[in-house]
């Protein structure tokens, strides 16, 4: 989806910048949804300067370090769920099946994730919420990986009720991901099986077991811009430890599989207004990055706000290689966080 970015007047984009050196750079407040809105309709030629603001919060809130994370699917595909962009649901004609991995397998991803410098490792599977047969397979899952290697492990394994959320805590689960996915007002044109309020139940259970809260979202999916600046107010709300930032990659199949990919001028300022919403998050780059900004955009985001990556594969598409990112950062001069740090 390309939108158009010259709809504000000159003078109110110039002012709406100047309000966030202000109350975002100095003050490390976010922004409002309406100052979201005009920072997503600022034209091409401002984005430079709007990166290099982003990046300015980025370093004054965050700091210069960059987390590093791998995942890996316990359970691809066969989801019962109906999300639109999602090729593992069983209610499409994808090419995705249902594939479980083992305990060895997972042991073994998990280590070569850690080999990468990476600091969190992302247990997933593609379910509504876990059954007692995938919680026992998890609790197998961490034990075994705490044992062979030295990297925080983190869990998206659907919907949990507070028995769950419990039982995750005690394994010594770090972190877990729950995405609201889109802003309250488009959920129901993304998702029918599930409501938005559902997903936040579960985030906000989580924030009180202790754990960390992973909860982003996904842009370009027909979601109007009004309705991007929604998504990042409402994630700020939570106050989530991470925000992964996913970018529509249309996936054959799929209800969303025509949809274009978006414009990279768009992602780069979505990028920023997240950072600008949300000034001491982890907003770290997730799936859809590679289609939808390149190289050259993969830079462009690591210095506009942008201040974790997923290294290597995805879910169900292809990442950059690990060694293509970890020498970027290098380039860049942006030190990987020690696992130290993250605890």
């Amino acid at each position: 989806m390309t939108v158009s970015s010259t709809t504000s007047s000159p003078t109110y984009e110039t002012d709406v910048l100047a309000a966030a050196r202000v109350q975002v750079l100095e003050q490390g407040v976010g922004l409002s949804e309406d100052q979201l809105a005009a920072v997503l309709r600022l034209p091409d030629e401002r984005v430079t300067e709007l990166l290099e603001l982003a990046h300015a919060v980025r370093m004054t809130w965050c700091g210069p370090e960059i987390e590093v994370e791998g995942i890996v699917s316990l359970k691809t595909g066969g989801c019962p769920e109906d999300c639109h962009f999602c090729s593992q649901s069983g209610q499409f004609e994808s090419p995705v099946r249902a594939v479980w991995l083992n305990i060895p397998e997972l042991v073994e991803a998990a280590k070569q994730t850690a080999a990468t410098g990476a600091t969190e490792f992302c247990i997933v599977a593609a379910v509504r919420g876990p059954d007692h047969r995938l919680m026992q397979q998890v609790r197998d899952g961490v034990r075994a990986i705490t044992e062979a290697v030295d990297i925080n492990i983190a869990c998206s394994l659907g919907m949990l009720t507070q028995e769950q959320v419990d039982d995750l805590a005690a394994m010594g689960v770090h972190r877990y991901n729950h995405n609201l996915e889109a802003a309250r007002s488009y959920f129901p044109k993304v998702v029918t099986t599930h409501s938005w309020e559902e997903r936040m139940d579960t985030c906000r259970m989580v924030r009180e077991a202790g754990m960390e809260l992973c909860c982003g979202g996904l842009v370009g999916m027909g979601e109007s811009l009004e309705q991007r600046a929604e998504l990042a107010v409402q994630l700020a709300a939570l106050e989530p430890d991470e925000v992964p930032l996913n970018f529509l990659n249309p996936r054959p199949g799929t209800p969303f599989g025509d949809l274009p990919v978006m414009d990279g001028a768009d992602a780069l300022r979505t990028i920023a207004a997240f950072r600008l919403a949300m000034p001491r998050t982890i907003l770290r780059y997730a799936g859809g990055r590679e289609i939808t900004l390149g190289d050259l955009g993969t830079r462009d985001g690591l210095t506009g706000g942008i201040n974790a990556v997923i290294v290597g594969n995805y879910l169900t598409t292809l990442g950059r290689e690990p060694a293509e990112d970890l020498a970027l950062l290098s380039e860049l001069r942006m030190p990987v966080k020690e696992l130290g740090k993250t605890l």
